[in-house]
């Protein structure tokens, strides 16, 4: 197997960037816990926390350099996911 085709490099200025963007919507997450939004807080957090696990996703674990078929296959399994925190969601408001 040809590991040239494979090999990518990520300037450490980029790491960086990420790990600061990490940390600043970690804090505002934190923050948010702290106002008193009801519900909202909830829907905020889980924004938030999928915004930085796309982060996560695309330059930590490289999916950003994967084939199309790996990018499909962890776009599949995140809608399942969705669909499964909507239903949840929609079960608990409705009790």
């Amino acid at each position: 197997m040809d590991n040239k085709d494979n090999t990518h490099i990520v300037k450490y200025r980029t790491y960086l960037f990420v790990l600061i963007t990490l940390i600043v919507f970690t804090f505002i997450s934190v923050a948010i816990t702290g106002i008193q939004l009801g519900k909202l807080a909830v829907v905020g957090a889980l924004v938030l926390a999928s915004f930085k696990s796309s982060l996560v996703l695309w330059y930590f674990m490289h999916l950003k350099y994967e084939n199309q078929f790996l990018r499909l296959m962890v776009g599949l399994v995140l809608f399942v996911f969705i669909a499964v925190l909507i239903v949840t969601f929609f079960d608990y408001s409705f009790q």
